[in-house]
């Protein structure tokens, strides 16, 4: 097995030119997968809803709303449910982005586009709440402080928090995906060195490929990407929570 190290970390730009120049990527390809799998489950578990006697489909639909109403209200307070379906689609968006590797499709999230766009709208409701609370002039005077000098690092501040949220989740992700790719070519390396001499098919036999690659998706893929989707939506809520003054 050859291992291509700018087919790990560019696949991403294996672009279809279509309608002039826009660019299909494996990104987007994958993406809407995951929004079509999503859609098709919110679908398949809102249906014909009852107020007794509720199926098993039902009661894990609630269940899963009662999760995510507590984890908003206990990190933002009772007073932040309008943001109920934002975190919700985020958290889901990055699970099903982040898990689709499992079944060999490339992982929205090991790109960075796919984070930066989710920490730009996150990165806007904190704007608007800062300027909401403290009021433009405030906001903008608060960046002078405590001397005028001080304006580019203010700013850079203000900035670095999109960044963070998205390098955090994009490199956690690319690097689990970079680091199975390299194990799986070493234990086929190894396979080829023990088993390379022997005659006919037994030369071929990849033995080393097979159930120790599912133990490092499963801390990778699953623990890893469920962890990321977690703390990019705790951060989300916190950081809106400190813009709208409360504590």
């Amino acid at each position: 097995m050859e291992l291509n190290g700018a087919k790990i970390l560019y696949t991403i730009h294996t672009n279809i030119p279509v309608l002039g120049d826009f660019k299909i990527t494996q990104t987007l390809v994958s993406t809407w997968i995951v929004m079509a799998l999503l859609s098709a489950l919110a679908f398949w578990l809102g249906r014909d809803l009852k107020l007794e006697n509720v199926s098993k489909r039902q009661a894990a639909a609630e269940f899963i709303v009662e999760r995510l109403d507590r984890f908003v209200h206990d990190n933002m307070g009772w007073h932040f449910d309008q943001f109920i379906p934002l975190v919700g689609a985020i958290f889901a968006l990055s699970i099903g982005c982040n898990l689709i590797s499992v079944v060999g499709l490339w992982s929205p999230t090991a790109d960075l586009n796919t984070e930066a766009a989710w920490a730009i709208v996150v990165f806007i409701i904190i704007m608007y709440y800062k300027i909401k609370t403290n009021g433009i002039l405030a906001y903008l005077k608060g960046l002078l402080d405590p001397i005028f000098l001080m304006a580019p690092i203010n700013v850079l501040s203000e900035v670095s928090t999109p960044v963070s949220m998205a390098f955090r989740h994009f490199g956690n992700i690319l690097s689990g995906t970079v680091i199975s790719t390299l194990l799986y070519w070493a234990l086929a390396s190894l396979s080829h060195v023990i088993f390379g001499w022997l005659p006919g098919f037994l030369s071929q036999l990849q033995l080393f490929q097979i159930g120790i690659p599912a133990f490092t998706g499963l801390y990778f893929d699953w623990f890893g990407g469920c962890i990321q989707a977690f703390i990019f939506c705790t951060l989300t809520t916190i950081f809106i929570k400190r813009a709208a003054g409360e504590e």
